[in-house]
């Protein structure tokens, strides 16, 4: 008897209760990513067009599609020069985030010193401090030093506003290593830094593909700090080159549109390839 009551639904439990969280959810996420996504596009479609289909229909395709205008910018040496300095100073500048991000994290979070939390603190407010207002400070500081036009005046700034988010996304990893592994190591003869060189760093890999593409889209796409330091030409990045270009072919439109997406292409597709690893290290820092 109990069976057969048991097995019959009620009312109340037999039916799964309707949830709009999910559909909605859903809805807001493809709503922000056609946002996102839909500039991107037709920038990319707009260089595949003539200025006058633009000009004519400006949410139109191309047709017929058009590639002078991305052979033209691909065979202008101002272009391969911007993209040789804008890798320079990316790289340079991802470099440097992950190894002094990796070394401050680290010591916050495998050794127990007075003040550590208070340190900690200090870098996570540099996540409140805006990088436009110390600008003009940060250029008379630059001139000072005899920096100005050089790579240096970019990378050490970038590097010093990057820090506090890679600190803040690099401790949790470190701090979530078991302290008998590094017993282990002890044991083993390991040292501090072969701890963290041959266990730490594997371990916490997602994390620092994380902050090394976040601190190389970031610099590749910087444009206010390379305009104010770097005032020679042969200097400038591709940020600055799409300005460039666009001042002396204003009516190109086409052209311009092609320009701009070639100089977008690389951060775009290192930050696509790496969305995985991104995703986890975010994730794992949010757990920790």
């Amino acid at each position: 008897m109990t069976m057969a009551v048991n097995s019959v639904p009620s009312p109340s439990t037999g039916r799964r209760p309707v949830s709009w969280g999910t559909p909605l959810t859903y809805a807001l996420a493809l709503a922000v990513a056609a946002v996102s996504i839909a500039p991107v596009i037709y920038v990319v479609i707009g260089g595949f067009r003539t200025t006058r289909q633009i000009v004519a229909n400006p949410a139109g395709l191309p047709d017929p599609f058009v590639f002078d205008n991305y052979v033209r910018v691909l065979t202008q040496s101002n272009f391969w020069r911007q993209a040789f300095n804008s890798a320079v100073i990316s790289l340079g500048t991802t470099l440097a985030v992950v190894v002094l991000g990796l070394a401050a994290a680290f010591v916050l979070a495998r050794y127990s010193f007075r003040g550590r939390e208070g340190l900690y603190t200090f870098f996570t407010l540099g996540l409140l401090f805006p990088a436009g207002a110390a600008i003009l400070p940060l250029y008379l500081m630059l001139r000072d030093l005899s920096l100005i036009n050089s790579y240096y005046a970019v990378i050490l700034p970038q590097v010093a506003f990057s820090l506090p988010l890679t600190i803040v996304i690099l401790r949790p990893f470190l701090s979530a290593i078991p302290r008998e592994l590094e017993d282990a190591a002890a044991i083993d003869g390991a040292s501090r830094l072969g701890f963290l060189w041959r266990i730490a760093m594997p371990l916490s890999r997602p994390a620092l593909v994380t902050v090394g593409v976040l601190a190389f889209v970031a610099s590749w796409n910087s444009f206010l700090l390379p305009l104010l330091v770097l005032s020679d030409v042969n200097l400038h990045t591709l940020p600055l080159g799409v300005q460039n270009f666009s001042s002396q072919y204003s009516t190109d439109t086409a052209g311009v549109l092609a320009f701009t997406s070639l100089a977008m292409l690389p951060a775009l597709l290192f930050f696509t390839l790496a969305e995985k690893q991104i995703v986890g290290g975010l994730q794992g820092a949010v757990k920790g």
